[in-house]
């Protein structure tokens, strides 16, 4: 499996990505170890200089790790042929143990990548380093994750055999199925439904009030990511049945097959970009305020609640629209 054309676009990107994180990440540590603003040494500028030049390797590699993610999902369902009882990306995943740890792990560098992105735009626009040591610190995380998630990834495409027979969707996210697929399928619908658009009109109102209350802002931090767990919930349990129109068929991979018009990814994409706004947002809001700042932060953030709420709006009105429009009625 690891000659597929794909796999190895895949397996290439996230080692380069790796092997420029490792150096980085010792960068990091000594950064963290010796910064200080007030000394004019040497060596201070010779790290003031280098900061450039690894901000800009890492951004890149932040950019690769957000398109890794949709790559890794969209060739899985391409790969499902290949695997005997396989029928969409669950069946491929399934066909190694380290599936669904890759794919956990891709969605953490996905987030951590989104993040680092945006503290480092705005520590780009303050004139004395603002958030370079919590920059770092973030380096260091997304650098062991990006590791993580590399060998995780070359482990699971050397342990994919053509000969294994796998189980579909039907197994992972049917009724009588073990597991916490099977129990957020099982969710009952009406509930699924008041969590998802209660959830969403919550996270919405704090977004509104981002760029004046810096409570707010951290508020949507926390509400970012359990909004999240909660759409996927609401995909699982009742969603993906309306889109199906089949009651037992609860699969949130199979809404990326051409037959249902790449639907997943116009539902996941907003859903993704607006999790991560909302989580720079908060992580933004709970940092100490900066001088430096003052003019450049309100926008920014301003900016941020806008993603995030068209971000989670869509989602809201892709999903509504789907159950509305559907011929299956569950309630």
């Amino acid at each position: 499996m690891i000659a597929h054309p794909p796999v190895l676009a895949l397996v290439l990107a996230s080692t380069l990505s790796a092997l420029v994180m490792v150096p980085t990440f010792v960068f990091a540590l000594r950064l963290l170890a010796r910064w200080d603003p007030s000394s004019g040494n040497e060596e201070q500028l010779k790290l003031e200089k280098t900061t450039y030049l690894v901000s800009t390797l890492v951004a890149f590699v932040a950019v690769v790790e957000l398109a890794s993610l949709a790559a890794f999902a969209f060739n899985a369902d391409r790969m499902a042929v290949l695997f005997v009882g396989a029928m969409c990306a669950v069946g491929t995943l399934n066909a190694s143990s380290y599936g669904f740890p890759t794919l956990v792990a891709k969605i953490a560098v996905f987030f951590a990548a989104f993040v680092w992105l945006v503290l480092d735009r705005t520590d780009n626009k303050g004139r004395d380093y603002p958030f370079i040591l919590q920059k770092y610190w973030g380096i260091l995380l997304l650098a062991l994750l990006v590791v993580l998630d590399a060998a995780l990834q070359l482990a699971y495409f050397l342990d994919l055999k053509a000969s294994t027979i796998t189980s579909c969707c039907g197994k992972l996210f049917g009724d009588a199925g073990l597991g916490a697929g099977a129990e957020l399928a099982g969710i009952e619908p009406r509930l699924a439904l008041v969590l998802l658009f209660g959830g969403l009109a919550i996270t919405i109102a704090l977004s509104f009030g981002t760029a004046r209350s810096r409570l707010m802002g951290r508020l949507l931090g926390l509400a970012s990511p359990a909004m999240f767990a909660i759409a996927i919930a609401g995909v699982i349990s009742v969603i993906s049945v309306h889109v199906y129109e089949q009651p037992h068929h609860h699969c949130p991979f199979c809404l990326l097959k051409r037959e249902y018009g790449f639907f997943g990814f116009l539902l996941y994409i907003p859903l993704f970009a607006a999790t991560g706004s909302g989580m720079a947002a908060g992580l933004l809001s709970a940092l100490p305020a900066r001088q430096s700042l003052s003019d450049v932060l309100p926008p920014l953030l301003g900016r941020l609640s806008i993603l995030t709420i068209s971000g989670f709006a869509l989602f809201g009105g892709l999903s509504l629209w789907k159950i509305m429009a559907s011929r299956l009625t569950l309630m």
